[in-house]
């Protein structure tokens, strides 16, 4: 059992590497790393190699032990049998009898000990697969949890703590409020919290202390899925199924007709460019959406928000990919959608921030700086630093450069 497992690790390993190399085969071209990666490959094939000869060792050991034994038995069966036929208590047809027995017998057992082999064989695999299942989530709905109900989409972080790691807390002690239908920006160098901020509202951590509410409705006492039904998020790399473009879009909700599809899709301006493929909307879209463009599938992750049309919108630089006049487009719909609806945008282009109602400055996991732009401009803090600071409309990535 303990060779198997080992192969069966080594195995998925393997495995792993040839699915990472496929994936990024176009790096792989560009940099012209073939022969680096099948070196890089040999090595885990060299153990898997060594791993799997010590489990075929081990049961060749067995058998052999089993091969002698029986031989043993065999010798001492049939010099039992010619002894008891030489003192006359055995005759030929007991001799018969008991040696073909004995031989039906040494095949049934040779036969067993081969399935206790591969039965061995798979505990092992199965072994490394259950440590794998059986591994306890981090996150865990509360016995008894109840489905959230969002109206307003009022959010309050109370004395929120949280860390990764220990004795390194990203918040601590952090509070405040969001009104409901407030649009509110996210600024801040990388690591600085933003983004971990908005996964805290959608559940995907529990706080280490405080407690994130909606609407008076602890997010810990409530259904995961129940919350994340009713928060819409656009990421900056969105994930498409190799499905077709009608089902992606629908996966945003999936009671809708076609009609409220083909709707999303020209708010979120992407109906020309599905009206052009072969297929329609009928078009599958390869894996993670390979088929498509970057703008493209970040304008089909918008069509699926605002097919979902939730309470709550999250958008994590959502128009990074789009050419100025998709983007502006877009963001004529997004308008639209914002106005029913509490909204976080994540922002590394501060452009962006110039219809919020309110943006808040991170560093360090800590809220430094809220208000709306023209006051945290006049401020001249950290925010009017990061104002000047920014190059062609981005940030840099830290504040030392």
């Amino acid at each position: 059992m303990k060779t198997a497992q080992d192969h069966s690790e080594i195995v998925s390993q393997m495995t792993g590497q040839i699915v990472d190399c496929l994936s990024n085969i176009m790096n792989v071209r560009l940099f012209a790393r073939e022969s680096y990666e099948r070196q890089y490959f040999r090595q885990f094939q060299n153990d898997e190699i060594l791993r799997s000869k010590r489990a075929a060792n081990v049961i060749q050991i067995v058998q052999l032990i089993q091969g002698v034994l029986s031989f043993l038995l065999m010798i001492l069966v049939i010099y039992t049998l010619i002894y008891g036929w030489s003192q006359s208590w055995v005759t030929l047809g007991d001799f018969s009898l008991i040696i073909m027995t004995a031989f039906t017998m040494m095949g049934l057992i040779w036969f067993i000990d081969s399935q206790i082999s591969l039965l061995f064989r798979e505990i092992g695999v199965i072994r490394a697969s259950l440590s794998l299942i059986s591994e306890v989530h981090a996150v865990k709905d509360i016995e008894g949890a109840q489905p959230i109900k969002i109206t307003a989409g009022e959010i309050l972080f109370d004395r929120v703590t949280f860390n990764y790691k220990r004795n390194s807390n990203l918040f601590e002690d952090e509070s405040l409020i969001i009104k409901a239908g407030q649009k509110v920006g996210l600024v801040g160098f990388s690591g600085s919290g933003k983004t971990t901020f908005a996964n805290l509202i959608l559940r995907f951590y529990d706080v280490t202390s405080g407690r994130i509410m909606i609407d008076g409705q602890d997010i810990a006492r409530v259904t995961q899925a129940s919350l994340r039904e009713q928060v819409a998020m656009i990421p900056q790399e969105p994930g498409l199924f190799h499905r077709t473009l009608m089902e992606n879009i629908r996966y945003g909700r999936l009671d809708a007709t076609d009609e409220e599809i083909i709707e999303a899709a020209k708010r979120a301006h992407c109906h020309e460019f599905i009206e052009r493929l072969d297929q329609g909307y009928q078009t599958l879209v390869g894996e993670g959406g390979g088929k498509l463009s970057g703008g493209q599938r970040q304008r089909l992750a918008v069509a699926r928000a605002i097919l979902k049309n939730a309470p709550i919108l999250i958008l994590d630089e959502a128009t990074s990919a789009l050419d100025s006049v998709t983007e502006k487009l877009i963001q004529e719909s997004l308008k639209d959608l914002m106005k029913n609806c509490t909204t976080l945008i994540i922002a590394h282009r501060l452009s962006t921030l110039a219809d919020m109602d309110r943006v808040l400055v991170f560093d360090k996991g800590q809220v430094i700086e809220d208000g709306s732009v023209q006051e945290l401009t006049k401020r001249k803090g950290y925010f009017a630093r990061m104002w000047k600071m920014q190059s062609h409309g981005f940030l840099p990535e830290e504040a030392n450069e």
